[in-house]
């Protein structure tokens, strides 16, 4: 049934206006239409964790659904969590709110022994071990980082539903590869790997899917049974679905289609894991008659950085390279973006470290600032002057916060130190116990291992404080506070500067974020070349920025200290702020667009002069991938179509046009136009068939489908 919003006037005793009075328009509209299928395509800051848990909630007090046959799904711990506690907040704390393996692996663990009458193999808690075994079997060698990209291949494989026998053909066309191992050897690897799990009777993280989703398509007694218990379902995040994930959320639908899906394909940055972002931009195809609504209002940024996003995916004067929601920005204005160019990587994170330091002497908390970067091999520079300028910091990392070693035995510490002495003061407590373990009130000089475990002890250490001033000064409460939050997977917030990837800052926000290396080579990075791997940077770069709420830095380093060589600014940033300050890291602002004559370089933002480099919006010496095929496949229909005209192909389009065409892939005919060298009566003329070359159409096919007096 296409989801219809609720009467709440002829249901008005039921409702409760508590749960839709601080909703906006869009998110009521989101709150109040139940049933399915229904697709919510909510851009950033957009409050769409607010609107799906009200929804729920909104759902279950007017009576339309029963809390325990809702299943919210999304893809962190931290964000299940998330939406347990604003559940429970609600009055709705029998909904269950789960991750897609935390919900597989309920489901598996009780129906396995049933249908198997054995145990449920063990749950390897890492598969580095057993994927370094099939490449010694296979005589690849025991390197680190080859093995860390084989067990990242091999997960690939099982979430796009690929079979070691077909890995080969099936990476080679999606053009992924391994350093020191080619197709077919990562594919007997991956086969050896299921053999050694097999020898060792254990499972991997990926299997939990592939098992729940085996149980129900071999065992009908077990689809119906679980869909017998959940008959509503809420995804979020659904950008970053994966084929597999796919499969088993059919399997759980069965034939019905009461689903409410939320996300933004302008925030699909996981494609090399296998996430797949159609299932949401096609969602309408594969449920025809869905409702899809949009979130567009943007309550975190600034209008400032409100704009530079939307420039960066929908610019006003090309053709749009984002599928998502144009934002609307909420919130007053704020400082001008500040760009910085240095001469060196050390030069730009002693910059950094100076402007953090004035935002933090202008009332910033340090918690509230975040450095994003794109590869984990930046943060040491920026440590090194943080911890020179005495600046404190946290890294994050991959692995979550509760999972970390020293996290877990602390935890045990303190809950056996609570059943001895429940009402001992909390803080005192955990001063011995933290100390005991090796905690210290200064951190540790360098870098490292130590100062990790430093940084998760001091993080226990605040949090345990703070639960004290909120009322658990009883070390028994405290504790008892600590256990729900891990449950929840509430991180604390540590009195420092957060460090972090740009994927792994994805989710979160802070009042002043800066980004450093935005540079031809890291964003985007030097690997992506295909025309979709630049995409996915430029999606990668628009997430980095709607991570701030107020203020926001990019900076780049001209070279590398002690190396020759100079560095581009990123091309990402041509047209969306003005030009860079030196190392004084003085704004630039980025402020309306206004009518100029001066057309800037995509790629270095410098002015553009030559009419052709003014078509293909950046400097001849400015080298933009683009997808090499598409323009020979292009310059092949230009020709067929000049010799049937008798005509110099240039009449049709130039060079430079068709270059562009392969560069923005415009995908209607209000795009074609605005590229530089179409005008309206060549995009009557050829428009149909330039748009079915860019969408795939064979040009053979396309040339003898034309007029005879064409």
């Amino acid at each position: 049934m296409t989801g219809q919003p609720f009467d709440s006037a002829s249901s008005s005793a039921e409702l409760d206006e508590s749960v839709l009075g601080g909703l906006d328009p869009e998110q009521r509209q989101v709150a109040t239409t139940i049933g399915g299928p229904v697709a919510v395509i909510a851009g950033a800051g957009t409050g769409k964790t607010r609107a799906i848990t009200h929804r729920i909630v909104h759902a279950v007090l007017t009576g339309q659904q029963k809390a325990s046959a809702i299943l919210a799904v999304t893809f962190t711990t931290r964000a299940a969590g998330e939406m347990r506690a604003r559940l429970r907040l609600l009055g709705a704390p029998r909904v269950q709110a789960r991750t897609f393996h935390s919900a597989a692996l309920r489901q598996i663990r009780y129906f396995w022994p049933r249908v198997t009458g054995t145990e449920l193999p063990e749950i390897a808690g890492s598969t580095f071990g057993l994927v370094a075994e099939a490449a010694s079997r296979e005589q690849l060698g025991s390197d680190t980082a080859l093995i860390r990209d084989l067990a990242g291949e091999i997960s690939w494989a099982k979430s796009t539903n690929v079979l070691p026998v077909n890995y080969a053909v099936l990476a080679t066309r999606s053009g992924r590869t391994v350093a020191g191992a080619d197709p077919q050897a990562v594919g007997r690897v991956a086969a050896e790997y299921e053999r050694v799990k097999a020898r060792r009777g254990v499972m991997d993280y990926d299997d939990i899917l592939l098992c729940a989703v085996a149980l129900m398509h071999e065992h009908p007694e077990v689809a119906q049974e679980f869909r017998s218990a959940y008959q509503h379902f809420v995804v979020d995040e659904y950008q970053d679905v994966s084929p597999l994930q796919h499969t088993l959320l059919t399997q759980w639908l069965g034939d019905r289609h009461d689903i409410c899906v939320v996300g933004d394909p302008d925030q699909a940055i996981h494609s090399f894991a296998g996430a797949d972002s159609r299932f949401l931009t096609r969602f309408a195809r594969e449920f025809p008659g869905a409702t899809v609504l949009h979130l567009d209002r943007n309550y975190r940024s600034t209008p400032q950085i409100v704009r530079a996003a939307n420039d960066l995916l929908h610019p006003p004067q090309r053709a749009a390279v984002g599928q998502g929601v144009v934002l609307r920005p909420t919130r007053p204005d704020g400082p001008a973006i500040v760009t910085a160019q240095s001469p060196d990587q050390d030069e730009e994170a002693s910059a950094l470290s100076a402007w953090l330091a004035e935002r933090h002497r202008s009332g910033t908390p340090w918690s509230q600032m975040a450095v994003l970067y794109r590869v984990n091999a930046q943060s040491p520079v920026v440590e090194a002057a943080l911890t020179q300028a005495r600046i404190p910091y946290q890294v994050r990392g991959a692995e979550r916060f509760y999972d970390r070693a020293e996290v877990r035995a602390a935890l045990a510490r303190l809950h056996a130190a609570a059943e001895s002495e429940p009402g001992a003061p909390a803080v005192d407590a955990a001063d011995q116990v933290l100390g005991a373990l090796g905690w210290t009130p200064e951190p540790p000089a360098g870098q490292g291992r130590v100062r990790e475990r430093w940084e998760s002890w001091q993080a226990l250490h605040d949090l345990v404080s703070d639960l004290s001033e909120q009322g658990a000064a009883l070390l028994g409460q405290a504790v008892a506070a600590l256990e729900q939050r891990a449950a929840d997977q509430q991180v604390p917030v540590a009195d420092g500067v957060t460090l972090s990837t740009l994927h792994s800052a994805k989710g979160l926000e802070w009042d002043v974020v800066a980004l450093i290396g935005v540079q031809e080579g890291l964003l985007p990075f030097s690997l992506a070349r295909a025309t979709r791997e630049i995409a996915e940077e430029r999606r990668l770069f628009y997430v980095g920025l709607t991570r701030a709420r107020r203020e926001l830095r990019l900076s780049w380093a001209a070279g590398t200290a002690g190396h020759g060589g100079r560095r581009r600014a990123s091309r990402f940033l041509g047209g969306l702020v003005g030009p860079a300050a030196g190392d004084s890291g003085a704004a630039a602002a980025a402020g309306p667009r206004r009518r100029r004559r001066v057309v800037p370089c995509m790629v270095c933002g410098r002015a553009l002069s030559e009419a052709v480099e003014m078509k293909l919006g950046h400097h001849a010496e400015c080298e933009v991938p683009f997808d090499e095929d598409l323009f020979e496949r292009l310059k092949a229909w230009r020709l067929g179509v000049a010799k049937r005209q008798s005509v110099p192909a240039f009449v049709v389009f130039t060079d430079a046009t068709l270059m562009a065409m392969a560069q923005y892939a415009p995908r209607s005919e209000h795009d074609l136009l605005e590229i530089r060298g179409v005008g309206r009566a060549k995009a009557r003329r050829y428009g149909k068939d330039v748009l079915a070359i860019l969408g795939g159409a064979d040009v053979d096919e396309v040339l003898a489908s034309l007029p005879a007096d064409d």
